[in-house]
């Protein structure tokens, strides 16, 4: 992942066995796109319009977009939402250099987006050479390569205490709460509407990692809030604040602090939780509690 002018982009090549002008018809043809792009692809002018297919994992429309350049064969980029795809054609000597990057929103969906676009290019590919393409199957670990790739699993040591915010893809907001204070039976992957009352009981399993002592409940405001106080020899020492968003176009994003908690234990320690949590969200669920890793994560913060 890079940074161009503050903003996070992808940045992928691919070498193909075709003319730059075949290509150009992959890329730039909506009957030819089909076969690899996300979304269905409506081209009128300068405008384009993106329609979802009906099993896709997002809650937002297609949307529209802008053409931005057209350059037959080298160049063609455009908007989608907010973002700006644009793909490169380039002379090789085994015919072809793709060249696609994709300027994004938000870097926290880096780590979803690079294995979906991954996936395209792979689609675009195979339909150029003519052959059947096979979708991965293996999301989970394709997005925790990437997240790890490019940082965006790691926390950060503030003067108010630790600090993880992490993209857990498009799992629902009430799913995503279930979840969290185990009241879901099921994976998070399937949105609930169902919640327990945890202003009432204890701090949920699954909002405390082990070497944490929770206090009692301060707040629970589902689906998007539960704090509670943490304790040190009995003594209430702060605060862990769990906040939950979800937003139209980016999709859930959860935010973890504890206040008052510093130093390499404590990162590694939430570090290694919400790793356990997202993989959680997407139907994983993963026990016992890694104390390898966390050991390993506590080295790797204290070097830092």
């Amino acid at each position: 992942m890079l940074h161009i002018e503050g903003k996070p982009v992808l940045r992928f090549e691919r070498t193909l066995r075709h003319s730059p002008e075949k290509v150009w018809r992959v890329v730039t043809e909506p009957a030819e796109m089909k076969h690899w792009f996300p979304a269905e692809v409506t081209i009128d002018g300068r405008k384009l319009t993106f329609t979802f297919p009906e099993a896709a994992p997002v809650d937002a429309d297609g949307g529209e977009g802008e053409l931005l350049e057209s350059d037959p064969p080298k160049v063609f980029a455009f908007r989608w939402h907010n973002d700006v795809l644009r793909f490169e054609l380039l002379p090789h000597p085994d015919g072809c250099l793709l060249v696609f990057t994709a300027v994004i929103t938000s870097k926290l969906s880096a780590g979803r987006d690079a294995p979906g676009w991954l996936t395209c290019l792979d689609a675009l590919t195979a339909h150029a050479d003519g052959t059947e393409f096979t979708p991965p199957t293996d999301w989970l670990a394709r997005i925790e390569h990437h997240v790890a790739e490019f940082g965006l699993d790691e926390g950060t040591d503030d003067p108010d205490g630790v600090r993880f915010v992490r993209d857990l893809v498009w799992t629902p907001l009430d799913a995503v709460w279930a979840l969290l204070t185990e009241s879901a039976t099921e994976s998070a992957t399937e949105s609930t509407t169902e919640s327990t009352d945890v202003t009432t009981g204890t701090v949920p399993t699954r909002a405390a990692h082990p070497g944490i002592t929770p206090g009692r409940v301060i707040r629970a405001e589902a689906p998007h809030l539960l704090e509670y106080e943490w304790l040190r020899d009995g003594t209430p020492q702060g605060v862990v604040r769990w906040e939950l968003t979800h937003e139209h176009l980016q999709g859930t994003t959860a935010t973890l602090f504890q206040e008052n908690a510093h130093g390499p234990e404590a990162l590694a320690a939430w570090h290694v939780h919400m790793e356990l949590f997202f993989a959680a969200t997407q139907g994983d669920i993963r026990c016992p509690w890694p104390a390898a890793r966390e050991k390993e994560l506590v080295q790797r913060y204290a070097g830092r």
